[in-house]
């Protein structure tokens, strides 16, 4: 099996670099990478990785600015990753933190560290151990701050 690892230079923090960390510490898999300027790139890099490079599964790791032309650049990304998983019919983790997400650079550091990390882990399970998912659904799991929990009736 092999994940690919789709990152941007745009993102100020080395995402890929975390989620290869974290990929070697829950699985003995075979990794690609290929980094592009920005998240507009990310679905094209995605289909590469299936195609070209023999990818089971990538990440698709960016960071969109703050700004609302930031969030609909984001959001036609996310429409890019969508349609690049319906043409090879295999899955993209989409990994994005808006740099508006956090109160400061610290934070944002943190959270882009920590949602790749909890990501990588999910792509594992995905590809490797699908009851482990199965297991946690309907768990209000989130990556990055706190899970959210099951909701009480």
């Amino acid at each position: 099996m092999k994940i690919g690892i789709a990152d941007t230079t745009f993102s100020r923090v080395n995402m890929g670099a975390v989620a290869i960390d974290e990929l070697r510490r829950h699985a003995t898999i075979r990794i690609e990478r290929y980094t592009v300027p920005g998240i507009k790139d990310l679905p094209v890099a995605c289909k590469k990785l299936f195609e070209e490079r023999g990818c089971d599964l990538v990440m698709a790791l960016g960071m969109p600015g703050g700004k609302d032309k930031d969030k609909l650049c984001a959001h036609e990304a996310s429409q890019g990753l969508q349609l690049a998983m319906l043409m090879t019919n295999k899955h993209i983790i989409e990994v994005f933190v808006h740099e508006d997400e956090a109160k400061d650079d610290r934070e944002l550091a943190w959270l882009l560290e920590q949602r790749t990390r909890e990501h990588a882990v999910n792509a594992v399970k995905l590809l490797l151990y699908p009851k482990e998912l199965e297991r946690d659904a309907g768990t209000g799991q989130r990556q990055g701050f706190p899970d959210a929990g099951p909701a009480r009736q």
